[in-house]
């Protein structure tokens, strides 16, 4: 194993790992955690891997203690890596002044703004593709340490993560094998989450953002690459639905005009926390393993 890495924890389940590592990451400029759950199947031969975006205020540790994801991977025979939702420690100037905004709070993009652009770079630190010279994004750890298949790959999250997911899936025609989420923040630029990100980090003029492809209807509109199947669940007594944060019914008009599959199950009596995830996280799981088993 590199080097790079620490280990912080380790312990058996399922008959795999769960584990917490630290690296330092070049990209972010700091320390950064992230979680591995390393099926069975992995101590004989590489593995497809799932990357899970948490959304906000969480850490690499809230997937792994609460979504009860390990029993469905070990079925499946698939890793899932669970990174940090934002760079921590940078010293920031408001980084902390608030929960949906800075630390916990990366939203899964490059910022372009002069107080964020050095630190707040997720989107990158998520997808940038292994290079083996600097292990400073998260796919060139993974790959390098663990026994994955480096084009065996899909992801998924949660809110805040969710939106993260339909982003990087959608910027990224090919690189993921299959896309999922669980009450997504679906249209950003058009609700008070992702405003008050999308402003901080990218800058006031909102005509840029579309541009700067961060959207994940606005993403679609554009969308012209290989098949999309996208299973989201969402529950019906989630508040922020009612609050206007996620917009489902935006990026189901998008899909609907592009003609391209989407599966937006409304769950009654669910809501936004991972109670909801886990009645729910085995169904994701078996999604990705359909298209991450397929030859």
């Amino acid at each position: 194993m590199a080097a790079e890495l620490t280990e912080v924890t380790a312990t058996k389940c399922f008959e795999g790992w769960q584990k917490i590592f630290s690296h330092k990451s070049d990209e972010l400029k700091c320390a950064m955690r992230f979680g591995i759950y390393l099926p069975p199947q992995s101590e004989k031969e590489k593995v497809p891997v799932l990357y899970w975006l948490s959304g906000l205020t969480c850490t690499e540790e809230n997937f792994v203690t609460k979504a009860g994801a390990q029993r469905y991977a070990a079925d499946h025979g698939v890793a899932i890596v669970t990174p940090d939702t934002s760079p921590r420690g940078c010293n920031i100037k408001g980084e902390d002044d608030s929960w949906d905004f800075g630390t916990g709070a990366g939203f899964y993009l490059d910022a372009t703004q002069d107080d964020w652009k050095t630190n707040y770079r997720m989107y990158s630190y998520i997808t940038k593709e292994v290079s083996y010279k600097e292990q400073c994004k998260l796919p060139e750890v993974i790959q390098a340490n663990f026994p994955v298949l480096a084009n065996k790959q899909s992801i998924l999250g949660h809110s805040m993560g969710g939106h993260g997911a339909l982003v990087c899936f959608l910027r990224n025609p090919g690189k993921y094998a299959s896309v999922s989420a669980f009450a997504p923040i679906c249209n950003p630029s058009e609700c008070p989450w992702g405003q008050k990100a999308f402003s901080g980090y990218l800058g006031a003029d909102r005509d840029q953002w579309k541009f700067q492809r961060y959207d994940a209807c606005h993403l679609m509109q554009d969308y012209d690459g290989p098949k999309v199947d996208i299973l989201i669940d969402q529950g019906k007594a989630d508040n922020f639905l009612t609050a206007g944060q996620l917009l489902p019914d935006n990026l189901t008009v998008v899909c609907a005009k592009k003609d391209v599959p989407l599966k937006l199950r409304m769950q009654d009596g669910y809501d936004h926390s991972y109670y909801f995830i886990a009645s729910f996280i085995g169904d994701h799981i078996a999604h990705h393993a359909k298209y991450l088993k397929a030859s």
